[in-house]
């Protein structure tokens, strides 16, 4: 045996899931896809072809932490515009990577952190208490939409984005077919296509109206992205350029409305939490948002591509290949949570998840599998966590509260409709 031998790994085949290509079955079911398959043929990867491309799928927390080695895994630009639409719709999916200029880190940072944060729930329990007598005044209210407009409200106004009356439906309705189209298929993606085309070109013009008068807040986040400046002559960013940062910004708080109307959901199904809920405790509240978090569907799954040949695990990653994530599946293995698939919030009292156990947006690469707005996602919905249990009396007709898990975001059949709202 040549010396070396030994410390030649031990490779063993990647499982292959059978059939020419499984897009449709992927479509069809695709936060249970990878997760199913793996379980199917014993393994934490297997190979399937989704769109006709062949691709590595990972789940489980070991997969994850190496999906996050920036080292090893790239995940920026990696999927081609029709692609990410027939996989995923029209959802947005975080592919964001690299290495950012200093100006835009340190406008990431100003504008995710604890005062970011602060100033954000400020505006919106002003936004809501505003829209609230609105809400009570209707019969029946749809929560996913109503949510929708009050953090489109909220994103603009404390973003520094001037919102005039009658652009908020437009404007929400933009911002929220980026995430959650209302058709399927081909529809989709040109419909998140047409919605970003037309955001982007409302904030280029916000822009650049700002740059030759002041028209946003000062000290505004949108203000800082006017002055972001690029990489290589310190020139300001192209109006279109610092439209996308900006997008960037109110795209994931308007998405926050599937969170409060899963967290609704939720707490329709768990009612004995509204007393553990009572006092109002921030400890429950964040007990009971990371649980929906956990437990609930969100993205489906992010992908990515090997910078280099590795082995891990004993599979080869050839350089070049394509591997998908499986979030759904991570945030339900049963090696990193006991009892999975029950609603369980009291099992984050006084527990840190593992970094790499709890994965439930995707992150970016530059900040692993959390991401940097993750304070400001957690602050809003423990404010509508509280409005909803502690603040507002309603109730839940008959509807179907099936979750739909054919197609991202998976949300309640109806949308979660309440009527009879009444403050307490």
């Amino acid at each position: 045996m040549a010396p070396d031998a030994l410390h030649v790994p031990l490779l063993r085949p990647v499982p292959v899931v059978p059939g020419l290509d499984q897009s449709l079955r992927f479509l069809a079911d695709p936060y249970r896809f990878i997760a199913r398959e793996c379980h199917r043929l014993g393994s934490d990867v297997v190979l399937a072809r989704l769109m006709l491309q062949p691709t590595l799928c990972l789940t489980g927390p070991g997969a994850a932490e190496l999906f996050y080695d920036c080292t090893r895994v790239r995940r920026a630009g990696l999927v081609p515009e029709p692609k990410r639409a027939g996989l995923f719709g029209g959802y947005a999916v975080p592919t964001s990577g690299g290495d950012p200029h200093p100006s835009r880190m340190r406008f990431i940072v100003a504008t995710s952190g604890p005062l970011a944060a602060a100033a954000l729930v400020t505006r919106a329990l002003r936004e809501w208490d505003r829209l609230l007598p609105h809400w009570c005044a209707r019969p029946r209210l749809v929560l996913y939409g109503a949510a929708q407009e009050w953090l489109a409200r909220t994103a603009c106004a404390w973003a520094g984005i001037p919102l005039a009356r009658d652009e908020v439906g437009s404007r929400t309705a933009q911002l929220a077919a980026l995430f959650d189209p209302p058709a399927g298929g081909l529809a989709a993606h040109l419909r998140a296509r047409l919605a970003r085309r037309d955001a982007e070109t409302w904030l280029a013009r916000l822009v650049q109206d700002h740059r030759r008068q002041w028209v946003f807040t000062e000290d505004s986040p949108a203000a800082a992205a006017a002055e972001l400046v690029d990489s290589q002559g310190g020139q300001r960013l192209p109006a279109r350029l610092a439209a996308a940062e900006l997008l960037n910004l109110l795209r994931p708080i308007v998405a926050v409305s599937v969170f409060v109307a899963l967290a609704a959901h939720a707490l329709h199904r768990h009612p004995g939490w509204r007393d553990s809920l009572a006092d109002g405790e921030d400890g429950d509240l964040e007990a009971f948002v990371q649980e929906v978090r956990r437990f609930y569907p969100f993205f489906p799954a992010v992908p990515g591509q090997v910078r280099r040949e590795f082995v891990w695990e004993g599979w080869h990653f050839p350089q070049g290949a394509r591997v998908m994530l499986d979030l759904y599946g991570t945030n339900h293995d049963a090696r990193a949570w006991p009892q999975p698939h029950e609603f369980r919030p009291e099992r984050f009292f006084g527990a840190v998840p593992g970094l790499f156990d709890f994965v439930p947006h995707g992150g970016r690469a530059e900040d692993g599998p959390r991401g940097p707005g993750e304070g400001l996602t957690l602050a809003l919905m423990k404010l509508a966590l509280r409005q909803l249990a502690l603040h507002l009396r309603y109730q839940v007709p008959a509807q179907d509260l099936d979750l739909r898990m054919d197609r991202p975001p998976a949300l309640p059949r109806d949308r979660f409709v309440v009527e009879r709202l009444v403050p307490i």
